[in-house]
């Protein structure tokens, strides 16, 4: 196999070095660059939230965050599924490059500037749907939409081609702005969330602009083919697009709407404590969004019906995941040293959430043996299943019970996702729990033996 290739399955590919453990060397080198790309983006993230936390209290870590949660839920429902059709298809031919690029581009710019038009509308006619922030908060960041849909594409289409290194370093770039903006609009200019909302736009513009040139330049070197758009093959990105753009829609609706509801039911200043409480959760999530993300492409192009490829990444997740998990426990102590009393409460949340959170994030990966076999429909159904329970629980339990609430209502819809998929991919595999969550020892060597490789390469590209 080639680097772009899937890594080998069985486990001999890491129980001796060789061709094959070589190829999953180099997977696990790519995950190790990505994970570290994205603790660098943690790192960001935490920064400016103690940043804004400190200059403008919970009040306005609320109010941005109910911002950044209506864009990016309007960002992830209007793209339709087409960044992971994009990888999708590519994956499978790259043929494919140069017409899903032209398809993504047009389809990114009109159906985000509708979209971008329908908040700012909605942000007029119905300003209490954001509670306390500011409906000119809201418009200024809506300009932002079309250009953020672009980028996830294209971030997408360089995890086709697999150039991890340009889908690392873009994706990093794009979120320090983050903490350059933080700094600038709070600390330097001493200005408030206005700025600061309108800087964020201003960087998701270039970024994106950024991409965009880098895509046409890496066109030069892929499958020669003309830069026009294809609308038959349009139409099949769209139909798996939705497919996957309705457990998408699902899944950032149990992990992101709560918030708004604690927003509405229980003001900015729950909603900016609960808001901590999440952002850690989802840190929790890196890795395995890591390794689910760089194991897509890979297993797409092998098209692995037994799930063997998948099963051994499992099982290392699972392991790792479960450390994780108990570090986290006594780390969830330092959330009001870093942003002050207010937020003491954002320990007993995240508490609350953790154990859904190892369960949700194992889902993350092993769903992506049916992503890549086409996305089931009843992948989608137990997503849709899912959803209802959590809107039905969420309205239910916050407006009595608050922030406290809706940790234990995602901690429920996590978990309950988790064993819908896990269930379906032990009956489709014919494989035992035991194969696909339990480490081996030989594996367990290996995984030692792959973080020596790991350590000894980072410092030889010192």
């Amino acid at each position: 196999m080639t680097e772009s290739g899937p890594i080998n399955g069985g486990p001999e590919a890491l129980a001796h070095p060789g061709s094959s453990a070589a190829a999953t060397t180099r997977f696990s080198l790519n995950v190790a660059w990505t994970f570290a790309a994205r603790i660098l983006m943690v790192f960001n993230s935490v920064l400016a939230g103690i940043v804004v936390a400190r200059w403008l209290g919970a009040s306005g870590v609320g109010e941005l965050a109910v911002i950044n949660v209506a864009v990016s839920t309007i960002v992830q429902l209007g793209a339709f599924g087409l960044p992971s059709s994009n990888t999708y298809f590519i994956a499978r031919d790259q043929e494919h490059f140069r017409a899903a690029a032209v398809n993504s581009l047009i389809f990114a710019l009109l159906v985000g500037a509708v979209l971008a038009l329908g908040l700012m509308a909605t942000a007029s006619l119905r300003p209490n749907w954001f509670g306390f922030v500011s409906p000119d908060l809201i418009r200024i960041a809506a300009i932002s939409i079309p250009f953020q849909i672009l980028t996830l594409i294209g971030l997408n289409i360089f995890l086709a081609l697999e150039r991890i290194r340009e889908f690392n370093l873009l994706d990093l770039i794009g979120q320090s702005f983050v903490l350059i903006n933080a700094l600038a609009a709070l600390v330097v200019f001493r200005r408030g969330l206005n700025l600061l909302v309108a800087l964020n736009t201003a960087a998701a513009i270039f970024v994106s602009l950024v991409i965009m040139i880098l895509l046409i330049a890496a066109g030069r070197t892929v499958l020669p083919t003309k830069w026009r758009a294809d609308f038959r093959l349009l139409a099949r990105m769209v139909s798996y697009g939705i497919k996957f753009h309705l457990s998408i829609l699902a899944g950032t609706l149990i992990f992101r709407a709560d918030l708004l509801v604690v927003n509405h039911f229980r003001g900015s200043v729950e909603a900016g404590v609960y808001s901590v409480a999440s952002q850690f959760a989802l840190m929790l999530m890196l890795l395995p969004g890591v390794i689910a993300t760089l194991i897509f492409p890979r297993i797409t192009s092998a098209q692995d019906q037994h799930g063997e490829t998948t099963s051994l990444v499992m099982r290392h997740t699972a392991f790792v995941m479960a450390i994780c998990c108990l570090v986290a426990i006594p780390l969830s102590l330092l959330l009001p040293v870093l942003y002050g009393a207010a937020f003491n409460e954002a320990i007993t949340q995240l508490l609350i959430m953790l154990p859904g959170i190892y369960l949700v994030s194992l889902q993350s990966v092993l769903v992506q043996h049916f992503n890549a076999l086409g996305l089931p429909r009843i992948i989608l159904l137990y997503w849709l299943i899912t959803l209802v329970i959590n809107v039905v629980l969420v309205f239910a339990v916050v407006p009595q019970y608050g922030a406290r609430g809706a940790a234990v209502v995602s901690a429920v819809s996590y978990g309950l996702i988790f064993a819908l998929v896990a269930i379906r991919f032990r009956l489709t595999t014919q494989r035992s729990w035991s194969n696909i969550f339990l480490l081996r020892r030989d594996e367990l060597r290996q995984l030692f033996w792959l973080g020596t490789r790991m350590v000894t390469s980072l410092r030889g590209s010192r």
